[in-house]
């Protein structure tokens, strides 16, 4: 199995050479959690914001980190984890885009991590450089020491490798719990005035003749937090352990734990064993508490080494990981995966990791490197748990972690990174983000589609749970004075003609709801099928070229009354059931009008108000002119047809027409129906003036046809209404009556409808 094995890439390991297990995750998080920090900043924290606010700054910290944990915790546990550490965990849940631009970042900050704690490790020399300067004549500048160390960590990881790293991790450990233990077995010297705000003065002068100047607290947050990023640390060794799904969240959570504790105890200890102002004058003055000094600086040494072996073996299997996944450019990806026949160690990676912790030594200046890191490492950390809170509300079945965090934990830590992000250094936020933006702009053009899938789960939800919402409450009675288009659509003339399409996605294009169903008569069988689907995907197209709101689909049913009893007893997308119906015929195919006769009682049973399209062959002309006619028996369908009016004159279509109200009343109704029909329009405020309100008389022996035709036969649209008696009284004529005039919709609403 290990040739074969071997053979299958670069980075595919056989178990035997996944070896590293639970121990080796927490031995590369502590390490780095008690790292050169503790030892450097954690008393200079003490002494320039006092006890309680250093305290408030380990809580914010875990604010940030806790939930990070939590969420790496979940994530790991629900994929199989690769090589690439937190990196492969952000891009197989966010995709290869987003996850490139991460993981960049990621790789970054992990490859400053260890020119900043070699530089921590030169300051853990300095009383060995002063006994060689002064006892042998020996001058080594501190640069020196910090280009020495970093070569000496480059050879070591060119020969050697991880395997070595993490052995070497234990032995480093044991030094630092050592001088832990020694630091707190000292007594230094007990403070009398014991106050939990007490701090040094906004400017002080040491005995040596250094000015220090007080720094605020987001500032001293700033220099520390690369403390709490040793929980990231041991993801980095995803691709050599035997079980990471069990080894990381369990090694990660214990060292997060064990940190805390370690954190609370060193900064109370420095704030009862010594005065802000010796702390804050030298920042190594554990060395002064310690019941044995030599300790300490060997225990800073083993920090800073530790945490410098930790992230010089992260760094390189990020990138390789990155190269893995073609994020490069092809010739710079070829290179960068590349690994050591022997054991797969990623070289090139390595090499470019050193040569980055070269550069960023020679600045020299432990509080600027830090504040780098930080940054670097609040993005990655606030995209982690943005993965985790993405996930939670996706709900896709295919996400079963059997470690589970809680949402709100992953947005308190998304929130808290990203906003710390900003306050810390609000220019190389800014920055950070414009760069990652941009970075993900070039690699999204891969058409990666992870982020997608994972907000449309997002959206799934939440349409979900307002569907079901508005299924449980009671609206029968409210729908009639809160009205709103719901139309459902029935054709089978979809693709010889657009009249009721243009008309359901004019009406529910905004206020309300439309769905559009295509209609294939036939039995349902394999044939039958397949058409639908090109119909359904040929409806898809048309509403993309239309930027339509409607809902499409079809259905394939033996007749034209099988499929509108089916239709309307389905909800419609509101989650809601539909409360119109339209239907839509010519001249030349009449059968929808027929339609609708002979189903008048199942659609009026119903509950809808009924809707008939009658297109003519000018179509919906330059819509700029809507009429509506107002017959005197057209008390329920008056409301109704001037509020669908309304909506239509809303759409983009549209926004250049007038409405156009045209009342029918006989001798002596005038003053009365006049009055009130503009009291209605008024009290409904609808955008129609007096001047386009006319009356219109209607003496005897007159041909109500014959008064609309001459009226509207300039109009796009015109909206005429009709009742249960004028369909038993005329039945499909009353449809073909109107001659020389534009499309009409005639309208039968089921009730009332109020616009007041």
């Amino acid at each position: 199995m290990g040739a074969s094995a071997k053979g299958g890439g670069p980075y595919f390991h056989t178990m035997q050479e996944k070896g590293l297990g639970t121990f080796a995750v927490f031995m590369t998080a502590i390490s780095t959690i008690l790292g050169a920090i503790l030892f450097l900043r954690f008393g200079f924290a003490v002494a320039h914001v006092g006890l309680m606010w250093t305290m408030a700054i380990i809580v914010l910290g875990h604010l940030v980190t806790i939930p990070t944990a939590l969420a790496v915790a979940e994530i790991a546990t629900n994929q199989k984890v690769e090589g690439g550490g937190a990196y492969y965990m952000i891009s197989r849940s966010f995709g290869l885009s987003i996850g490139g631009a991460i993981g960049i970042a990621l790789f970054l900050s992990q490859a400053i991590s260890v020119a900043f704690y070699i530089i921590a490790f030169t300051v853990s020399t300095r009383d060995l450089l002063t006994w060689l300067e002064v006892g042998h004549g020996i001058l080594l500048e501190p640069w020196m020491v910090n280009y020495g160390f970093m070569s000496l960590l480059t050879l070591l990881m060119l020969t050697k490798g991880a395997q070595v790293g993490v052995k070497a991790l234990y032995g480093v450990v044991a030094v630092l719990v050592v001088a832990l233990v020694s630091f707190f077995a000292g007594t230094g010297e007990p403070q009398a005035q014991l106050d939990i705000l007490r701090t040094i003065d906004s400017t002080l002068i040491t005995g040596d003749g250094r000015t220090i100047e007080r720094y605020t607290f987001i500032e001293v947050f700033t220099f520390i937090f690369p403390a709490f990023t040793g929980i990231a640390a041991g993801l980095g060794l995803s691709g050599d352990l035997k079980e990471p799904a069990r080894a990381i969240p369990k090694g990660t959570l214990w060292a997060t734990v064990a940190g805390i504790v370690v954190y609370i105890c060193v900064a109370l200890k420095f704030w009862v064993s010594a005065s802000p102002e010796q702390l804050a004058s030298d920042e190594l003055f554990m060395e002064s508490i310690a019941i044995w000094p030599p300790l300490i600086p060997m225990g800073l040494a083993a920090a800073a080494i530790s945490s410098a072996l930790g992230s010089v073996i992260i760094a390189p299997r990020t990138l390789q990981a990155l190269a893995l996944d073609r994020i490069f450019p092809k010739p710079i990806g070829l290179q960068l995966r590349k690994g050591r026949k022997s054991d797969n160690e990623p070289v090139i990676a390595s090499i470019v990791t050193c040569i980055i912790g070269f550069i960023f030594v020679s600045l020299g200046d432990i509080n600027a490197v830090a504040e780098i890191i930080s940054m670097f490492f609040m993005v990655t950390y606030g995209a982690i748990c943005l993965v985790s809170l993405f996930e939670h509300f996706a709900a896709s079945p295919g996400y079963r972690p059997t470690f589970r965090s809680h949402w709100l934990l992953s947005l308190v830590g998304a929130v808290t990174c990203f906003y710390l992000m900003f306050l810390m250094n609000f220019s190389y936020a800014l920055g950070s983000l414009i760069i990652m933006g941009a970075i993900y702009a070039g690699l999204s053009r891969r058409g990666e589609r992870g982020m997608v899938a994972l907000f449309r789960g997002m959206l799934f939800q939440l349409s979900r749970q307002l569907q079901l919402i508005l299924q449980r409450r009671d609206t029968a009675e409210l729908d009639r004075k809160d009205w709103r288009p719901m139309v459902l659509a029935v054709s089978k003339d979809t693709f010889r003609r657009l009249g009721a399409f243009d008309m359901v996605r004019w009406i529910a294009h905004r206020q309300g709801f439309g769905t559009y169903v295509h209609l294939i008569e036939g039995r349902l069988d394999a044939r039958s099928f397949r058409s639908s689907l090109r119909a359904k995907q040929g409806l898809a197209d048309l509403a993309k070229a239309l930027k339509s709101r409607v809902s499409t689909s079809t259905i394939v049913s033996p007749s034209y009354t099988s499929a509108i009893a089916q239709c309307v007893q389905l909800p419609g997308i509101s989650g809601q059931g539909n409360n119109a119906i339209l239907l839509e015929y010519i001249d030349e195919q009449p059968e929808s009008a027929e339609q609708l006769v002979a189903n008048y009682d199942l659609l009026r049973g119903s509950n809808l108000d009924l809707c008939l399209l009658r297109s003519s062959f000018r179509g919906f002309g330059e819509r700029r002119t809507i009429h509506i006619w107002i017959t005197p028996e057209d008390s329920a369908n008056a409301n109704l047809m001037i509020l669908m009016a309304y909506v239509i004159q809303g759409h983009r279509d549209w926004r250049d027409s007038n409405i156009q109200v045209y009342s029918i009343y006989r001798d002596g109704d005038r003053t009365k129906k006049e009055a009130a029909l503009q009291a209605l329009i008024q009290a409904g405020r609808i955008p129609v003036s007096e001047q386009n309100i006319e009356m219109v008389e209607e003496m005897p022996g007159d041909v109500r046809e014959e008064l609309i035709d001459a009226r509207s036969k300039f109009a796009d649209l015109t909206f005429i209404g009709f009742n249960d008696a004028d369909i038993r009284r005329e039945g499909v004529k009353l449809f073909e009556a109107h001659h020389g005039i534009g499309n009409i919709l005639f309208v039968d609403a089921h009730d009332e409808v109020a616009l007041d």
